[in-house]
Order: C-alpha cells, then sequence, then structure tokens
C-alpha cells in the first residue's frame, strides 16, 4: 500500500513539474527520429540562396541604315560630338544648332538625318568649306555648285539651308509630296523617287565615281562613335 502511494504521490509531482514548466512529458515509446524522416521539414529550405548577379544586356550596336528615307538614330548631342571630333575649330554653338536642325527639318520629311548629315559631312568637308561653296552661303550640300561661274546657290539662314537640302534628298528617294513649303529652287530637276539609297547619289547628285562609298565611310564612322 505505501509502495502504490509513494508512485502515485511521483507521478504527480512529475506532472506538476511538467505542466508548470510548459512542456509535454517526453514520451519513451516512440523511435528515435532519423534524418529525412520528416517531408515537411526538409521543404524548408533555411539555407541562403546564392544567386549570380543580374547583368545587364549589351544592346548590339545597329547598322547604318543606305536608305535615304527612315529615322535616324543619332541624337543631336551625338552628332555634334562627331562633327568636333574631325573639326576641333567649328563654333559649338553653330555645330549644336545647325545638329539640331537637320535632326528636326528631317523628322518633318522622313528622311533619314543620320544619312543627310553625314552628306553635309562630306559636302563641307565638317564644314571647313574649301571648294566652290562658301560659309555665308548656308549652302550644306553643293546645291547647283557646278564651277567658278557656278559657285553654289545662297540661302537667307542655316534653317532654310538645311530644308533645302532635305527636300532634294527626298525629291531623289521617293515620290510623296513634300510636307513643308518648298525651298530647294532644283526640286523640279529631280527624277522623283530615282535613288531610294545614297547608291544612287553617284553620278546624279555629285560625279565622284566614289561619291556614295564617300557617305558610307563616313555613317560607319559616325555609328562606332555613337554606339
Amino acid at each position: 500500500m505505501k509502495k502504490s502511494l509513494v508512485s502515485f504521490a511521483a507521478a504527480c509531482i512529475i506532472l506538476l513539474f511538467f505542466s508548470c514548466a510548459g512542456l509535454p512529458p517526453e514520451r519513451t515509446d516512440l523511435p528515435p527520429s532519423v534524418p529525412g524522416d520528416n517531408p515537411k521539414s526538409e521543404s524548408l529550405n533555411l539555407q541562403p540562396q546564392r544567386q549570380e548577379p543580374m547583368r545587364p544586356e549589351r544592346p548590339e550596336r545597329p547598322q547604318p541604315s543606305e536608305d535615304i528615307m527612315g529615322e535616324g538614330l543619332v541624337g543631336s548631342e551625338k552628332l555634334t560630338a562627331f562633327l568636333l571630333l574631325n573639326n576641333s575649330g567649328a563654333d559649338i554653338n553653330f555645330v549644336d544648332a545647325l545638329s539640331y536642325l537637320y535632326v528636326e527639318e528631317a523628322a518633318a520629311e522622313g528622311v533619314n538625318h543620320d544619312t543627310a548629315f553625314a552628306q553635309m559631312c562630306l559636302e563641307t568637308g565638317f564644314l571647313r568649306y574649301g571648294g566652290l561653296v562658301t560659309p555665308d552661303k548656308n549652302n550644306f550640300c553643293g546645291l547647283g555648285a557646278i564651277g567658278p561661274e557656278q559657285p553654289g546657290l545662297a540661302f537667307p539662314d542655316p534653317r532654310t539651308g538645311v530644308r533645302a537640302h532635305i527636300q532634294h534628298l527626298k525629291a531623289y528617294a521617293s515620290t510623296e509630296p513634300l510636307n513643308q513649303a518648298l525651298v530647294d529652287p532644283r526640286y523640279q530637276y529631280v527624277r522623283r523617287g530615282s535613288s531610294p539609297t545614297i547608291h544612287g547619289l553617284t553620278g546624279t547628285w555629285a560625279v565622284d565615281t566614289a561619291y556614295s562609298d564617300k557617305i558610307s565611310g563616313i555613317l560607319k564612322r559616325l555609328y562606332d562613335f555613337a554606339f
């Protein structure tokens, strides 16, 4: 009888201890745990995952288009920087304004301003001139420059000169009508749509047999610089 009372008292003490500690009594009838027995615990990946840093893709350098019509890709600031790179003596303010005019006037007629700007660089020697056309004429593409007796047309301001250049290019490349008032006196002499690309300008715009190749070369240098 005493042993039963002692055992009962011991059991009560043990239960009282675990209830006060907030812990259930340890069960001795369960088999020992084996790693991997609990699939739920395996699904919780508590170790930090190593992630490779994201590397931004390097955009592929575009190829310059030889089409006269289209959209230019080089912004006016880079057009300015490119010309100054090839002629450090040019007036930066004038070049900056001229670059903007080429972008704006070309967009008004759907002409690729990259192509028009490259042609201007060729015709003026990157604004060094030195040929029949002089800077005061605002003639950036040699319009009407045939010889000493015909040194080229003159325009009242740079915008009109750029607009005449763009209109003359559009006359070669497209049969679409002009979107702005005609300022090119030689527009009527061009066979409309006869040269969609710069390759048709050789022998028509200029007698130089390498004329279109020279424009292509400047375009490539421009894209190498800009992109």
